[in-house]
């Protein structure tokens, strides 16, 4: 079964977090996918990574650049694996469906300071853990490191 790790926000926004664990993904030579609801949301995270830094970006595509798999970084309203990743991330109230067995761990953050967030985090934990698949928990130190918790 495939790997699924929760991260909790609670020091540091999406937009802070986000940047830095996808360049970890890519050091790893993983390609990524990055799972969003909706359009607008698509919009937010290819601006996020393409000014994270003033003085680089990451490289990716936004669903309508094609072909996908000409991207290591792909942004997506789907579930569907448009670049073949080996991690999927689950943000901005995304919900980890579909099949998830094609990634070696699927990443699902959510804002620890919206009760909404943490709720439906909680449900996806339940539903995940009953099909079968490896969790593990993570949450933000007071200085914004992440230390496993689960």
């Amino acid at each position: 079964m495939t790997e699924v790790t929760f991260y909790h926000l609670t020091e540091t926004a999406l937009e802070a977090a986000l940047p830095g664990l996808v360049e970890k993904s890519l050091a790893r030579q993983w390609r990524t996918v990055i799972q969003v609801p909706d359009a607008q949301a698509c919009e937010e995270v290819d601006m996020m990574l393409w000014t994270h830094e003033p003085v680089s970006f990451l490289p990716h595509g936004r669903d309508g650049d094609e072909p996908p798999a000409d991207h290591p970084v792909f942004v997506t309203a789907s579930t569907d694996n448009p670049n073949g990743a080996a991690i999927r991330f689950v943000v901005r109230g995304a919900a980890p469906d579909g099949d998830l067995s094609a990634y070696q761990r699927v990443a699902i953050m959510f804002d620890g300071q919206d009760d909404e967030a943490v709720q439906q985090a909680r449900g996806h934990w339940k539903t995940l853990k009953a099909d079968g698949h490896t969790l593990a928990y993570w949450k933000q130190s007071p200085e914004g490191r992440w230390e496993r918790a689960a």
